[in-house]
């Protein structure tokens, strides 16, 4: 069973940085797509980036230019570093495993989440 572990949240003042990690255990990782979505308060979840088994990324406009989701396969891991941070970025973060290798598919595996506040 697929299991993924995020961390990295924490609080930040606005402009700062924060870079998020999801480990991935239970299956062959490179062959998937990933992603992070994230929910404030009040709000629905909105997928934030997403990267393909091949490398492909898809990012919210946003965060566009401020956030960079990467993969390290050796490590069964995504990243998102989150730059210029500001306080509409607070939300609890969520990392998502999907089905295939592409982002365009639907449903997955999610992983419990890791709260991002920014605020001075």
């Amino acid at each position: 069973q697929v299991q993924l572990v995020e961390s990295g949240g924490g609080v930040v003042q606005p402009g700062g940085s924060l870079k998020l990690s999801c480990a991935a255990s239970g299956s062959i990782f490179s062959s998937f797509a990933m992603g992070w979505s994230r929910q404030a308060p009040g709000k629905q979840r909105e997928l934030v980036a997403a990267i393909s088994s091949g490398g492909s990324t898809n990012y919210a406009d946003s965060v566009k230019g401020r956030f960079t989701i990467s993969r390290d396969n050796a490590k069964n891991t995504v990243y998102l570093q989150m730059n210029s941070l500001k306080p509409e970025d607070t939300a609890v973060y969520y990392c998502k495993k999907y089905y295939s290798g592409s982002y365009y598919s639907s449903g997955g595996v999610w992983g419990q989440g890791t709260q991002v506040t920014v605020s001075s």
